[in-house]
C-alpha cells in the first residue's frame, strides 16, 4: 500500500481513505489487489493492482469487468475512477478494451 500512495501522491492526488478489499470477499481466486479509495477532492477510486509473468489479455480483460461488478455490489457504490495497475506485459486488445469502458490502465506499476 505505501508503493501505491507514493504512485498517487507523484500525481497530485491524495487520498483520505484507503481499503483492502480481498479477491475471496468477492467470490473470486485470483491473484489480484482490490483497493477502494476516497481522494480529497471526494472522487471514488476502484484500483486493481496485477502483477504477473504471463501477458494479460483479452478474456483477462472481461474477467477483471466481472469482478468490478461484483466489488459494485460489494461496497454498494459505483466508482468514478476506475484504474489497472499492471506490472506484466498487456496485450493492446485488451487495453483498448478497458479504454473503451472508460478504465485507465496504467502499465509498469513499480
Amino acid at each position: 500500500m505505501k508503493e501505491l500512495t507514493k504512485y498517487y501522491r507523484d500525481k497530485d492526488i491524495l487520498f483520505k481513505e484507503i481499503e483492502n478489499i480481498s479477491p475471496k470477499q468477492l467470490g473470486s481466486r485470483k491473484k489480484i489487489e482490490i483497493f477502494t479509495a476516497t481522494s480529497i477532492k471526494k472522487e471514488f477510486y476502484a484500483i486493481y493492482i496485477v502483477e504477473s509473468k504471463s501477458r494479460f489479455i483479452r478474456k483477462n480483460a472481461q474477467d477483471l469487468l466481472e469482478l468490478h461488478s461484483k466489488l459494485i455490489d460489494f461496497v454498494e457504490h459505483n466508482f468514478k475512477k476506475k484504474e489497472l495497475l499492471i506490472s506484466s506485459p498487456l496485450c493492446s486488445k485488451a487495453k483498448k478494451f478497458l479504454e473503451d469502458e472508460n478504465w485507465s490502465v496504467k502499465v509498469d506499476f513499480m
